[in-house]
């Protein structure tokens, strides 16, 4: 188990937060953990986030990072640190970022404005607006809108990938969901939670047929628009006309580096879209109020409800709306005082989005009218909950109490998957290196007559491993494709590309030439010293 450190600077910050905070020591202490969010007093914690979020950048090398709070429907802080790009542009609260998964609550505005339009019903089969939509399973027909946006379709993340895509082309949304149609369920529809981001895609797919408009255009026009999210955008290039921040990944473990991951517009309703911190406050202040800001309404009430209503468990206490993960707000209790009954903690909405070189995440509290937007132009792809880490602290200060160490829960393989990858690919340079040893000098003549055999018989032991492991494990353990492997974690395909191509185009040959020596050797110099 790992911990964040904490700089000089935050603990003399604390100590300063504290002394104010003083005189309020003994009333709080008396207050229901309920309660803390009208205790607290707000600018003292908007400072302790700015100030805990600097710590971070310090503490982890994050490249920037940019927040907003919103309360009562409009934004009320926003603050942004580090830099967007290796040049030293410096990040602000408009500066748009990839968004990955938290792509999917504006993907379920844009289902839900076409529900209340008429042209979508939640319980509706897909293939009633899309009649060819099929997958490799005699269930895929049954299906529902419904499904999709509480991702109970039944559909496989791994078997649905499209994140290794390169495509920008406007019509990959569709030939991404026709592509589908090989792919198995992992489950019965309606019956159980299974997170897969295709599922938001089809979503998508079934906004543009509806509302006969690409869906870019069509959350452009609908969503972004009404909301004033300016600085928000549906495909890379728009966004760079914009300055958005460049990604960055986390290599090694150790150091953080501009990286390029593919952003297709295959994903652009589940995981591609754009938008600046500031921008995703508008959309927490107007779900937060019913479904309107002060400009216009995007949503009615009941279907704003509907967004929020947990109707699959995904574990526990935790439950999944429509493009939300619900569950009680522990970061509001304080961790000292007795437990509350279950009722007594309030409802938490949030998402995170996690990309190969981003890291998004967006929070709501319907009691309090309470939102946070946090954008994050980097990930740490071995061990995502250090920043995951810095979503939850937030929601602490917020709530008056102190942030806590991050605890690092991946398992070996994802943490040092980069270790792994390097070994395998040094010990397949060193098989390499052997063979040509022993197949192109003397020593060959020199061996046994089953030595020869035996190194073949090793080599191809190495090689079956290594494609078990980057073809079989890895894939199942990540619930993914090794394509989105090796483009999603970069440190690690460095290594895992040459590992395959050795393991693939070089143990015919090396066979074939060996046992072709052996049958060619001159038997009167085996016995030769």
């Amino acid at each position: 188990m790992r911990t964040i450190s904490w700089s000089p600077r935050w603990f003399l910050f604390c100590c300063l937060v504290a002394l104010v905070g003083a005189t309020h020591a003994a009333t709080l202490a008396t207050i229901p953990a309920t309660a803390a969010t009208e205790t607290v007093d707000p600018q003292h914690a908007y400072a302790a986030v700015d100030a805990f979020l600097l710590d971070q950048l310090e503490t982890l090398g994050i490249p920037g990072a940019a927040i907003a709070v919103v309360r009562d429907g409009r934004q009320v802080h926003s603050a942004a640190f580090g830099k967007a790009d290796p040049a030293g542009r410096p990040m602000t609260p408009q500066t748009p970022v990839l968004l990955a998964s938290t792509s999917k609550s504006l993907t379920a505005i844009a289902v839900m404005q076409q529900v209340e339009a008429g042209r979508l019903r939640l319980d509706e089969p897909v293939r009633t607006y899309l009649p060819w939509f099929t997958l490799d399973d005699r269930r895929s027909p049954a299906i529902t809108v419904r499904h999709l946006l509480h991702q109970t379709s039944g559909m496989s993340s791994r078997d649905t990938a499209f994140e290794a895509s390169l495509s920008q082309d406007p019509s990959a949304l569709e030939t991404s969901v026709r592509a589908m149609a090989g792919s198995p369920l992992a489950g019965e529809p309606g019956q159980r939670f299974h997170y897969a981001s295709a599922n938001y895609n089809v979503l998508g797919l079934l906004v543009q047929t509806v509302a006969n408009q690409p869906f870019g255009e069509y959350v452009e026009q609908h969503v972004f628009a009404p909301l004033g999210m300016v600085h928000s955008h549906t495909t890379a290039a728009a966004a760079r006309e914009d300055s958005a921040a460049e990604g960055h990944a986390r290599w090694f473990s150790s150091f953080w580096v501009r990286t390029d991951v593919p952003a297709p517009a295959a994903g652009m309703p589940s995981s591609t879209l754009y938008a600046s911190a500031e921008d995703l406050g508008r959309e927490l202040a107007a779900l937060l109020d019913g479904g309107r800001n002060r400009e216009a309404r995007i949503l009615e009430p009941g279907s704003v409800a509907a967004m929020f209503e947990p109707r699959t468990t995904v574990d526990g206490a935790k439950g999944y709306g429509m493009g939300w993960y619900t569950r009680p707000l522990v970061e509001s209790v304080d961790p000292t005082a007795p437990a509350p009954a279950a009722g007594d903690v309030p409802l938490l909405l949030e998402h995170q989005g996690e990309w190969g070189n981003s890291h998004t995440y967006l929070a709501m509290v319907p009691d309090s009218r309470l939102g946070v937007a946090l954008v994050i132009n980097g990930n740490d792809t071995a061990a995502p909950s250090r920043l995951k880490a810095i979503d939850t602290n937030i929601l602490r200060i917020l709530h008056g109490h102190s942030p806590v160490p991050a605890v690092v829960f991946e398992d070996w393989l994802q943490q040092f998957s980069w270790a792994v990858s390097l070994g395998l690919l040094l010990a397949e340079l060193l098989s390499l290196w052997l063979s040509l040893s022993v197949l192109l000098r003397r020593r060959f003549a020199r061996s046994g007559r089953w030595a020869p055999l035996a190194w073949a018989a090793a080599a191809l032991a190495l090689d079956a491993f290594a494609l078990w492991l980057c073809l079989v494990y890895a894939p199942a353990r990540f619930d993914t494709d090794l394509l989105v492997i090796v483009r999603q974690f970069p440190d690690v395909g460095v290594s895992l590309v040459p590992v395959l191509g050795l393991a693939i185009l070089w143990p015919v040959p090396r066979t074939v030439w060996l046992l072709s020596r052996v049958l060619h050797r001159d038997p009167r110099r085996t016995l030769k010293p």
